[in-house]
């Protein structure tokens, strides 16, 4: 019965674990840029393109179906190329394993970083993660791999028991839970629950682990103790110095290599600086002199005001 168990068990693993064809990364990661900023104790978040990732991504309403604990290099743990295994992760009908970075360099990932943890406990959380390599995943679970075959849909309360369902053994560990029982080894909280207790005199919260089989890969990126680190733009970003296939390459003057205004131009002033001492006096202030007759001159006197009769007297 068991060995019947286990073919079964290992033709489902199979199964999840085939990769869904065309899968395109809308934005996969830059491979220098990942290789030279990542650190120890950062988790890296994967959009995977398995069966199994899409079934996961499903019941987390989240980009995320992956998540794997970048540890550095790992002794005795290289490719045949010669490359490092750096990354502790599990995977269903293969358990804890390590891998390389490459390994995700294809696909869309994200870098949640810890926020203050002290070396000492980020060497324990890597420490932790290590030991773990060679926990399987027993496929004789059948209840254990049956959740990821489930008809859609499921209701929404009850997605986040289905991640976790049938996977009470310590020693039978999916990718997220590895990580959280990692970090609560130091307990750094990922996403506690929070008891609010209150009383006349003072409030105070009470964090409570959650069960480390509850975790889920999208919990470490909406986590408010982790940071999210984007390896494209810690280094410094020039948008003026990308290339679009459909358009011409900016100019010189957008991308910053020339003024735009190389000559400083000086506007005439508003209103005169100085005061034109010749400049002709305002109307109301100007003397006529003019021969009028007695009958000229009254019309004058009633139409300038301001004067008398007497000014015009001869």
């Amino acid at each position: 019965m068991g060995l019947m168990l286990d073919i079964i068990g290992k033709w489902i693993s199979n199964y999840l674990q085939k990769e869904v064809p065309g899968y395109e990364p809308f934005t996969p990661s830059d491979p220098e840029h990942l290789r030279s900023i990542i650190e120890q104790g950062d988790v890296l978040l994967v959009e995977g393109n398995n069966r199994v990732s899409g079934i996961i991504k499903y019941l987390t309403q989240s980009t995320w179906s992956h998540a794997a604990l970048f540890v550095g290099p790992i002794d005795g743990a290289v490719e045949p190329d010669g490359e490092p295994h750096v990354l502790i992760e599990a995977n269903i009908g293969e358990g804890v394993t390590s891998s390389p970075l490459s390994k995700y360099f294809p696909y869309h990932t994200r870098l949640c970083r810890p926020v203050g943890l002290t070396y000492e406990d980020r060497y324990t959380v890597c420490r932790y993660a290590i030991n773990r390599i060679g926990f399987g995943y027993d496929t004789k679970n059948i209840v254990d791999l049956m959740r990821y075959l489930i008809p859609l849909p499921i209701p929404q309360r009850w997605r986040r028991r289905m991640i976790a369902f049938g996977s009470g053994d310590p020693t039978k560990i999916i990718c997220s839970a590895l990580i959280a029982q990692a970090f609560d080894a130091v307990r750094y909280p990922i996403l506690p629950k929070i008891t609010r207790a209150a009383s006349r005199t003072a409030r105070r919260e009470i964090l409570h682990i959650r069960d480390s089989s509850l975790y889920m890969p999208r919990d470490f990126d909406i986590s408010p103790y982790f940071e999210i680190v984007k390896p494209t733009i810690v280094q410094g970003f020039d948008y003026t110095a990308l290339h679009w296939a459909d358009k011409q390459k900016p100019l010189p003057e957008v991308a910053g290599e020339s003024d735009v205004f190389p000559e400083t131009i000086h506007s005439p002033p508003l209103a005169p600086e100085t005061i034109d001492q010749k400049a002709p006096h305002p109307a109301a202030e100007v003397t006529v002199t003019v021969e009028t007759t007695l009958v000229e001159r009254v019309i004058v006197t009633e139409h300038l005001p301001g004067r008398g009769k007497d000014e015009f007297a001869d």
